[in-house]
C-alpha cells in the first residue's frame, strides 16, 4: 500500500503543475496580452447586515515587462477592515515552483501620502520580481468588514492588454437576506443554490475572455468589460443603521453622519455676516465666502474608520483651517446657512472623463468626493471646496456633466452637474510672425482658453514651479526646434473661466531655403495628426470633449519673394465636425484662418474608416506648404 500512498501524495503537485504550464494558454488569450488571469475566485461572505468575510484567491501569468505590475500583491486595512492569511507562489513557465512568500517579506506600509494628515489606512505589499518570461504568481487573502456599508465588485478584467481564463464572483448570504446587484455585459443570470435552508449562494462565471487592445477614442473599459456590483439594503456601520434601497434613504444614512455638524464658532459667524451682509445679490455673497474658503483653507485628508464618510465638524475647520473634501464642503455649506443661503452637501463619483457613474436604478456608494450646489431657479451654482484656485461656480471634467447625489432635509435627490458645451471651450490663437532671410521664425502668440481648454494651463499657472512651467513650455509644441520667451498668464474668474496666455517662440530654420525658394508651412502650431488604420475596430468611437479652436496667423516674409504655389482653401462640413482653413497672400505677408468644432458624440466602429479619411484630410490641410520664388 506504501507506493499508492506515495502516488496520491503527488496528486497535488502534478495537478499545479499542469494547471500553471503556460504551453497549455490558448493562442487566442496570448494575443494583446501583456498577461493573463489564470484564475480568480473572489468569495464574499455576507454574516449580518454588519459583517462580511472576503476571501480571494487569483493567478496571473506574466508574459513581458509591461505585465510585470500584475506581479504585485496590494491590499489594505483599517480599524473596520481585518486582512489576515496573506500568501503568494511564484512558478516558472512549466508550472514548478519557485518562491513562496514569507510572513517577514510583506511589507506593512501607512496609506497616508501627503495629502493626508491623519487616517488609519495601512496596506500590506509584496512584489514578485523575475526576469525570466513568462512566469505565473498566485496570491490569496482573507479580510473581515465590521460594517458592509461598502461591498466590493466583481470585475474580472481591470486593465487593457490583460485576458482571462476563469474568473468566479460568489456571494454566501443568509437566506433572509437581501442583496442587491447589478450586471454590466453579463447577459445570463448567476446561478442560485440554496444551502441547507438557511444559506444563500449567487455565483456569477466568466471564462475564456481575450485582452482588450486599447485604441483611440475607445470607451472607458468600464463599459466594455463585465462587471457586477452589489449592495446591501439594510446596514449597520459605526454603530450607525442605514437603508440603501433607495437614494433617498441612503441620503438619510448619510444626513445622520452630517447631524449637528454645522455649528459655527461666535467668532467665525461675526466674520462671516461682515463679509457678507453689506453685499446686495445672493451671487455676490456666495462668490465672497467661497473666496474666504480657499484663502482661509486648505485640503488635507483626514480618513479614520467611519469618517472615511462623516464630515468632520464646521468647527474643526474654523480652527485647523483644513479639511478634507467632506469637511470642506461641510464648512461652506455652514458659511452659507449662517446668512441665509440654502446649499446642498453632494456626493459625486469624480475624476475626468469617469464613466462608473452613480445609476439612478442602484443606489449604491460608490462615490469619492463631496462638492456644494448652491440651488437657485435661474442660476445654480457649484463649488469645489478642495481648489484654493479654481473659479467659484466652475467644475469642469473632474466633476462636471454627470450624476450626482444631492443631500436634500428628507433625505437626497440624484441631479445633474453643468455640462460644459463647444462654446464653452475655446481656444482661439492670434499669432504674428516674421521670418527672416536665413528662415528663423520670430512670433508673438497670444490664446485665449475658456473652460475645459483653459484647466491644463491654470495648473500649469498656479500648481507648478518655474522649472515645470519651462519643461511643460518647451515641449508644448510640435516644433523641430524653439526657445519660448516672455511667457504671461491672465486668469479671469468665472462660471466659465477664461485664461489669456502670451509668449514669444524663436524656432531657428522654420523656413526651407532651397536655391532660389521658399518653403513655409504657415500653420504653425495647431496640426491634427492622421490616425492609425483599423480594418477591425471592435469597439464604438467616443469623443468625449466638445471644444473650438480658432487660428489667426499673420505672417510676414522677406522682401524679393512671390508666390508659386499655394494650398487650397478647405471646408469640412460632416458629422464627425466642422473644420475649414483659409490662405490669403498679399504683398509680403500670408493671414491663415483656422477653424475647428468638434462635439461629444458617440459612433459606431463602422465609421472609422470614414474618421480617417477626415483626419487625413485635415491633417493634409493643417501641414501643407506654400512655396516662393525669389525674384530675379
Amino acid at each position: 500500500m506504501k507506493p499508492i500512498i506515495i502516488w496520491l501524495a503527488m496528486i497535488p503537485t502534478i495537478l499545479i503543475a499542469q494547471t500553471y504550464e503556460t504551453s497549455s494558454i490558448p493562442d487566442s488569450l496570448k494575443s494583446n496580452a501583456n498577461a493573463i488571469i489564470r484564475f480568480d475566485e473572489l468569495h464574499v461572505i455576507i454574516k449580518d447586515i454588519d459583517k462580511a468575510i472576503i476571501k480571494h484567491k487569483w493567478a496571473i501569468t506574466i508574459f513581458n515587462e509591461d505585465g510585470n505590475k500584475f506581479a504585485r500583491y496590494l491590499n489594505g486595512y483599517n480599524k473596520l477592515i481585518s486582512l489576515s492569511d496573506i500568501s503568494g507562489k511564484l512558478f516558472d513557465s512549466e508550472g514548478k515552483l519557485l518562491q513562496k512568500i514569507k510572513k517577514k517579506d510583506i511589507l506593512d506600509l501607512s496609506a497616508t501620502d501627503e495629502e493626508t494628515l491623519i487616517d488609519d489606512l495601512r496596506m500590506k505589499q509584496f512584489t514578485f520580481y523575475c526576469k525570466r518570461f513568462p512566469y505565473t504568481v498566485e496570491f490569496e487573502d482573507e479580510e473581515v468588514r465590521n460594517g458592509i456599508f461598502f461591498l466590493p465588485y466583481w470585475q474580472p478584467i481591470n486593465s487593457e492588454f490583460l485576458s482571462l481564463q476563469q474568473s468566479k464572483f460568489i456571494i454566501e448570504t443568509p437566506s433572509d437576506y437581501k442583496l442587491r446587484y447589478k450586471q454590466f455585459n453579463y447577459l445570463s443570470q448567476p446561478s442560485i443554490e440554496t444551502k441547507s435552508n438557511s444559506i444563500q449562494i449567487y455565483t456569477w462565471e466568466q471564462t475564456n475572455r481575450p485582452a482588450i487592445e486599447g485604441v483611440i477614442w475607445q470607451p472607458a473599459l468600464d463599459e466594455l468589460i463585465t462587471k457586477v456590483v452589489i449592495a446591501p439594503t439594510k446596514f449597520l456601520i459605526g454603530g450607525i443603521n442605514g437603508e440603501m434601497n433607495s437614494w433617498n434613504n441612503l441620503g438619510k444614512f448619510l444626513n445622520i453622519l452630517c447631524k449637528d455638524r454645522r455649528e459655527l464658532p461666535e467668532k467665525m459667524r461675526q466674520e462671516v455676516h461682515k463679509i457678507a451682509d453689506m453685499l446686495p445679490t445672493k451671487k455676490e455673497k456666495v462668490t465672497a465666502l467661497y473666496n474666504y474658503l480657499q484663502q482661509n483653507t486648505r485640503y488635507i485628508s483626514i480618513q479614520l474608520g467611519i469618517g472615511s464618510w462623516q464630515p468632520l465638524e464646521a468647527k474643526f475647520v474654523a480652527e485647523k483651517k483644513f479639511g478634507d473634501c467632506k469637511a470642506l464642503s461641510n464648512f461652506m455649506v455652514s458659511l452659507l446657512k449662517e446668512v441665509g443661503i440654502n446649499a446642498n452637501y453632494v456626493l459625486v463619483k469624480a475624476g475626468k472623463n469617469e464613466t462608473f457613474n452613480l445609476k439612478e436604478d442602484f443606489p449604491s456608494p460608490y462615490f469619492n468626493h463631496a462638492i456644494v450646489c448652491v440651488p437657485d431657479t435661474k442660476d445654480t451654482t457649484w463649488l469645489e471646496c478642495t481648489s484654493q484656485t479654481i473659479s467659484c461656480g466652475y467644475l469642469g471634467s473632474f466633476t462636471g456633466n454627470r450624476k450626482v447625489l444631492m443631500l436634500t432635509d428628507t433625505g437626497a435627490i440624484v441631479v445633474l452637474t453643468p455640462k460644459y458645451r463647444a462654446k464653452d471651450n475655446l481656444k482661439i490663437t492670434n499669432i504674428t510672425a516674421i521670418i527672416n532671410d536665413d528662415g528663423t521664425l520670430k512670433s508673438e502668440i497670444n490664446t485665449i482658453y475658456t473652460g475645459i481648454k483653459q484647466e491644463k494651463i491654470q495648473s500649469i499657472f498656479n500648481s507648478s514651479t518655474q522649472k515645470e512651467r519651462d519643461e511643460y513650455y518647451n515641449h508644448k509644441y510640435d516644433l523641430p526646434t524653439y526657445n519660448v520667451e516672455n511667457i504671461s498668464l491672465k486668469e479671469t474668474k468665472g462660471k466659465i473661466p477664461v485664461l489669456n496666455e502670451h509668449l514669444n517662440i524663436i524656432s531657428p530654420n522654420y523656413a526651407t531655403i532651397t536655391g532660389k525658394r521658399l518653403f513655409i508651412q504657415p500653420n504653425l502650431l495647431n496640426k491634427e495628426k492622421k490616425l492609425t488604420a483599423n480594418n477591425n475596430r471592435k469597439f464604438d468611437i467616443l469623443f468625449s470633449d466638445s471644444y473650438i479652436d480658432i487660428d489667426s496667423i499673420k505672417i510676414n516674409i522677406p522682401q524679393g519673394y512671390r508666390l508659386e504655389s499655394k494650398p487650397k482653401d478647405m471646408k469640412l462640413d460632416n458629422k464627425f465636425g466642422n473644420y475649414s482653413i483659409q490662405y490669403l497672400v498679399k504683398d509680403n505677408y500670408i493671414e491663415l484662418i483656422r477653424k475647428c468644432e468638434m462635439n461629444e458624440q458617440r459612433f459606431p466602429p463602422t465609421d472609422y474608416f470614414n474618421l480617417t479619411k477626415f483626419y487625413e484630410e485635415m491633417s493634409i490641410a493643417d501641414n501643407s506648404n506654400m512655396v516662393f520664388v525669389k525674384n530675379l
